[in-house]
């Protein structure tokens, strides 16, 4: 009975082994889906096809379920295989279709009559959720769209990124060597972020002390996602909501890794850096900064350029975005990509 036992007990275990074997290989921990849907009620009016292009919608599913909306533009003489895809990513607070202060919006119409698709995305700090984001969790946004702009058949992708999307851009590019990614192209960039929210921006060591303070204990308390009892000063003089995980991880100098000047010498794609004359948010030093990373010793960088677009009417509000130079700016890239053979 001992022996009659024991060969049973092992038969049952071998067989829930090979059950459990076969039921985990079926499961999936996590996915990226993606679907084409009508055009969003919220897209702005003048938000339409481009010349000689088509422009469709999508509802992406990030790996960890937030949906990302995006928008598609595809010049018509191409197929996917056969163009170069740009995936653009805004601003802060901005959206896919803006054209005020983030140059996101009139870049798809520009860049896809240039010949280049553009998959443009708005990113979990878009719009109302500006200043709630951690900064590590954007990687996801722009994963989902890499990973949608493969299943649609585009074989060459460069990332774009416009101001706070410069350091996000940076970032997946550090981290992620896909051979399919060939070049990343930096619009409004700024050097490094903690330094210059600290200094240049709150620009009071008392208020930036009770930011940190309040952030460091809403993340000890388990409720980095609020917003902070304090306010804090960003590129406007009125102060801003902002939630603990948005300030520990974007703005903090001790907890940030939103540094430029870090992330841009890992990147091992060729790069272009444009910026307006007119930008009053970037100052003209800030992309020097990263110039310099990016040609040190021991950088990654293949090769970098910077161009900087006079504006006729000097520092104004509509610099940041381009608003003055819109063509110039989708032509400095056209250029500078076709120069890549891209």
């Amino acid at each position: 009975m001992v022996n009659g036992f024991s060969r049973m007990t092992l038969q049952v275990a071998a067989l829930c082994f090979l059950i459990a074997s076969v039921c985990i290989g079926a499961q999936r921990a996590a996915g990226i889906d993606y679907e084409f849907v009508e055009r969003p009620a919220g897209v702005q009016a003048d938000f339409v096809a481009p010349r000689n292009a088509t422009l469709r919608f999508l509802a992406i599913s990030a790996i960890d379920g937030f949906r990302v909306d995006a928008a598609l533009a595809q010049p018509v003489s191409r197929t996917p295989a056969g163009s170069s895809l740009i995936v653009s990513v805004h601003g802060s607070g901005g959206r896919y279709d803006a054209s005020d202060a983030s140059a996101s919006g009139f870049l798809v119409r520009l860049l896809a009559s240039e010949g280049y698709a553009v998959l443009a995305i708005n990113t979990r700090q878009s719009g109302a959720n500006i200043n709630t984001d951690n900064f590590l969790d954007v990687r996801r946004d722009i994963e989902a769209a890499v990973y949608t702009a493969r299943a649609l058949g585009y074989r060459s992708i460069i990332l774009l990124g416009h101001s706070l999307g410069t350091i996000q851009v940076q970032y997946y590019a550090a981290n992620n060597w896909d051979s399919d990614i060939k070049a990343v192209v930096l619009t409004s960039p700024f050097g490094n972020l903690p330094w210059k929210s600290r200094h240049m921006l709150i620009r009071d060591e008392e208020s930036y002390g009770q930011l940190q303070d309040a952030a460091l204990k809403a993340l000890r308390d388990g409720k980095d996602g609020d917003v902070l009892p304090v306010r804090m000063r960003r590129t406007r003089p009125e102060k801003e909501p902002v939630t603990g995980r948005h300030f520990l991880t974007y703005r903090a100098e001790e907890s940030s890794t939103a540094d430029g000047t870090y992330w841009i010498r890992r990147i091992p794609r060729p790069i272009l850096m444009v910026r307006d004359d007119g930008d009053i948010v970037i100052q003209s030093f800030e992309p020097y900064t990263l110039l310099s990373a990016a040609r040190g010793h021991g950088s990654l960088v293949p090769s970098i350029d910077y161009v900087s677009i006079a504006n006729p009417k000097g520092p104004n509000p509509g610099g940041h975005g381009f608003v003055d130079n819109q063509a110039p700016l989708a032509i400095t890239i056209a250029t500078w990509l076709k120069r890549q053979t891209l």
